[in-house]
């Protein structure tokens, strides 16, 4: 059976996050599910790129995802935050243990805001790092910390998805994706 990861968008979506991490994690062979979670499938970026969603966010909340991972963008980490349906799925990949991850503004005003980091180490895009609660690891680049993986910024993307490859293939696996796209 296929991994399988859910990366839902918003207006204002940070769109190197979103399509950095759903371009390396389609190229490792996993199924990625694209959700936005406004009214509408086409979505504006933060800099005016438009993206298209496979599915409404309302469309997945009964699916099981190894992976939701959350870009990053203001106002989009707003708007993921606000989602009450994407906070249920995020509260019960916590639950269950399955990995949940945020770049850039989501690790604070998503996954902060609602609970997901507490007692976790992780990291932020600088300019919201003083609201971190836990800033021991916010100067790394990408954070892991049991089932939750936070990273920085837009120029963190691809390591981000990387190492969400590495924690649902191996390590091999992720060198193998970094290979081609000359990445180390």
């Amino acid at each position: 059976m296929p991994k399988t990861v859910l990366v839902p968008i918003a207006d204002g979506t940070e769109e190197i996050e979103a399509v950095a991490t759903i371009d390396t994690l389609r190229r490792s062979g996993v199924q990625v599910t694209v959700a936005s979670v406004m009214d509408h499938l086409e979505i504006t970026a933060s800099r005016g790129v438009k993206l298209v969603a496979d599915k409404l966010i309302s469309e997945c909340v009964h699916e099981t995802y190894d992976v939701i991972a959350l870009p990053g963008g203001i106002p989009g980490a707003e708007h993921l935050r606000d989602s009450e349906e994407l906070i249920h799925m995020l509260r019960q990949q916590h639950q269950e243990g399955r990995i949940y991850a945020a770049i850039c503004a989501s690790p604070v005003v998503v996954l902060q805001h609602h609970g997901l980091l507490q007692g976790k180490k992780a990291t932020c895009h600088p300019s919201f790092a003083d609201k971190l609660e836990d800033r021991d690891a916010v100067e790394q680049r990408v954070v892991v910390d049991g089932n939750c993986v936070t990273s920085r910024a837009p120029g963190t993307a691809i390591e981000f998805a990387l190492k969400l490859i590495e924690l649902l293939f191996g390590a091999e696996h992720a060198q193998k994706v970094a290979g081609p796209m000359v990445v180390k």
